[in-house]
């Protein structure tokens, strides 16, 4: 993020409320963490703010059933100074949320009632701050079928048991757009200079939602989504080492306690830089 976005991370496991409406994380400045039945699967999610500041946690998580096959899983990341990210973010996906529980699904796709739930978060944003903004990344599954909206830089990565990529967005930054060009390789990107700068945000006049194609998902794949806390502390890889085998809990502890120490103790020739940071993991399970 172009704005900076904190405390040892602890695992320890909420059980939470049952979903009815949905769930949103942080409820505050964390770090908290929520694994939970939805839509026929089962997610993780986790989010604490960086270790190098006491509060203003800017990332943010949702998590929403809309029917016993259908889950939403979202992630949002804010920029505008003190307070000004932390509100973008949240009220990007309490908009949403609003929106995806109020819409009228008999007569609309999800595709439409999605793209509409983003635009109305943008105009809340825009409206309801002073040039705040947000990064907004969402996966749709129903019943085996996914697909991703997204807008900025927070990753949505599908993987299979074998480590194949079904699915990974392109962040909209110079830095995204060059290695899907092919003239930077994820391993060089992680470390430029200009890696922060993003081009695509919730809460501008020229927001530009980009969506995914639908995913067949199969037994095991994993859908990830989170802010670049994550994916600017671990390779692509490592990533994905971590997504694609055993159970979903321990994948995201693996990914947590990486991430953290990176970003506690950083290394020579390792990635490392204090963020917020929120992650959602999610599968369907075998008998759905």
């Amino acid at each position: 993020m172009t704005a900076e976005k904190g405390s040892q991370v602890s695992l320890e496991e909420q059980s939470g409320p049952p979903l009815t409406g949905g769930r949103l994380l942080p409820e505050a400045d964390g770090p908290e963490r929520i694994g939970i039945a939805v839509g026929g699967g089962h997610a993780e999610l986790f989010c604490a703010i960086s270790p190098d500041k006491p509060e203003d946690n800017q990332d943010s998580t949702m998590l929403l059933e809309l029917d016993a096959q259908t889950a939403v899983l979202a992630v949002a990341d804010g920029a505008g100074g003190i307070q000004g990210g932390r509100r973008a973010s949240r009220l990007a996906l309490a908009t949403v949320r609003e929106a995806l529980l109020t819409a009228d699904r008999e007569n609309q796709q999800l595709r439409t009632i999605v793209l509409n739930a983003m635009e109305q978060a943008n105009e809340a944003v825009i409206r309801n701050t002073r040039g705040a903004a947000t990064t907004l990344t969402i996966v749709t599954v129903e019943g085996r079928e996914a697909r991703a909206f997204h807008v900025g830089d927070s990753l949505a990565l599908i993987t299979g048991q074998r480590s194949t990529i079904k699915l990974q967005t392109v962040a909209h930054s110079p830095v995204g757009f060059a290695i899907a060009a092919g003239f930077l390789t994820e391993e060089q990107a992680i470390y430029h200079p200009e890696r922060h700068i993003v081009s695509n945000f919730v809460g501008t006049v020229d927001m530009i939602i980009e969506v995914g194609p639908t995913v067949k998902l199969a037994k095991f794949d994993t859908i990830l989504v989170a802010s670049d806390g994550l994916t600017d502390n671990l390779h692509l890889a490592e990533i994905i080492e971590r997504m694609r085998r055993g159970p979903l809990d321990r994948s995201l502890e693996q990914l947590i306690e990486l991430a953290t120490q990176r970003m506690l103790r950083p290394k020579p020739m390792e990635p490392g830089k204090a963020d917020d940071i929120a992650v959602i993991v999610y599968r369907k399970t075998a008998a759905s």
